[in-house]
């Protein structure tokens, strides 16, 4: 494995990926108020695992995005 001074953590890139993913799942969960796009039923809609699902990958891809951001390299 070659380790240089301009490497770029993978848990950056992860995090920023579930970072937008996150907020399109939660985004989604806000505009459809809990509705199918297809007009179906959908069970267990009280639950709105939508927003849960969307709040957390937000937050999780939030803190992996500024925990290994390459700007605070030497702030470990």
């Amino acid at each position: 494995m070659i380790h240089g001074r301009n490497m770029i953590s993978i848990w950056f890139f992860i995090g920023l990926l579930v970072l937008i993913y996150g907020v399109i799942i939660l985004g989604w969960g806000l505009v459809s108020g809990g509705h199918a796009a297809s007009g179906r039923p959908i069970m267990l809609v009280e639950l709105r695992t939508d927003l849960w699902m969307g709040g957390f990958m937000t937050l999780a891809g939030a803190f992996y995005t500024f925990k290994f951001a390459p700007w605070r390299k030497g702030e470990k």
